[in-house]
């Protein structure tokens, strides 16, 4: 048994154990769970049978799961590339000698702090059809006639839900770059001036490249956390008006729990696998660059 106990494999093991079994009762067990009701018509109240792909073929043919599938794509792209466009600024900003900057930075992160749907019931007085500021201040500034439907018109509302999810989001990409930026040793800064190099060109050939692979990482949790986002939109405008900010999760959850149907609901949400999957992958390979690690060619 001491023999054991002296092996580090097995005690690493030991170690990992207790962490292994909480992931494969919280994690693996759903996981696996809901990807077999997506493979039955399974109701609730009701037990049901195996049909095979049945579901999905009924998803791939259904323009609500279709629009839901746009959304989600749509809502992903625009809101990673603000966030990540904003939080790496925010970052930068954050990086120079300011006044007051550990106060600026606690600031910064106060909307990733806030509960989500603190956040949410905010955004739903900010956008709202009668009482909003943003249309009350604009009016006031004669921009304006009428107050402006931000979560009645569909595309008023894809637009609306983007930035809330980018407020929210924009902190925790900014901190991760700023720690990132830390790192970086400030006698490149000084050899690549000493060469001429402007602040764009110092910023294009010494932060970006060594940045690059806290960027993959950073925008990869950015992407997985967008394409799976419920609360915001749920709490926000479950999924109107007329379905037109229903993502994936959102339509499966009403599919599933309101509608009862837990078989197609779980069927929409294993689809969204192979694209967590794909950007995953993305991230792993791209890490496994020596361009990335390096800041110079593959070899």
């Amino acid at each position: 048994m001491h023999r054991l106990l002296d092996n580090r494999n097995v005690l690493g093991v030991l170690f990992l154990l207790p962490a292994g079994l909480l992931l494969v009762l919280f994690l693996t067990y759903p996981l696996g769970l809901g990807t077999w009701l997506g493979f039955t018509d399974v109701k609730i109240g009701r037990a049901g049978e195996f049909v095979g792909f049945e579901n999905f073929r009924y998803l791939a043919g259904d323009a609500v799961a279709q629009l839901s599938l746009f959304n989600t794509f749509f809502y992903t792209v625009v809101a990673s590339v603000h966030k990540f466009a904003l939080g790496l600024w925010l970052a930068v900003l954050l990086n120079e000698h300011l006044p007051f900057k550990a106060f600026l930075r606690a600031i910064v992160l106060l909307p990733f702090i806030v509960p989500t749907a603190l956040s949410a019931i905010a955004f739903w007085w900010i956008y709202d059809a009668q009482f909003s500021v943003i249309s009350w201040t604009l009016q006031r500034m004669g921009l304006i006639d009428t107050y402006i439907d931000f979560l009645g018109d569909p595309w008023m509302a894809r637009f609306s839900t983007i930035a809330a999810n980018v407020w929210r989001g924009v902190p925790f990409i900014a901190i991760c770059l700023l720690a990132g930026l830390q790192t970086i040793s400030p006698s490149l800064y000084e050899a690549a001036a000493l060469d001429g190099a402007s602040g764009w060109q110092r910023f294009r050939h010494v932060t970006l490249p060594l940045l690059t692979p806290i960027i993959a990482v950073v925008m990869t949790f950015s992407v997985l956390f967008t394409f799976t986002d419920f609360q915001l939109i749920w709490a926000l405008t479950r999924g109107g008006p007329v379905n037109a900010t229903h993502l994936m999760a959102t339509l499966s959850f009403q599919r599933a729990i309101s509608g009862g149907a837990l078989g197609e609901g779980a069927a929409l949400a294993t689809a969204m696998v192979p694209f967590l999957m794909a950007a995953i992958l993305f991230s792993y390979f791209g890490l496994q660059r020596r361009a990335w690690q390096q800041g110079g060619s593959d070899r």
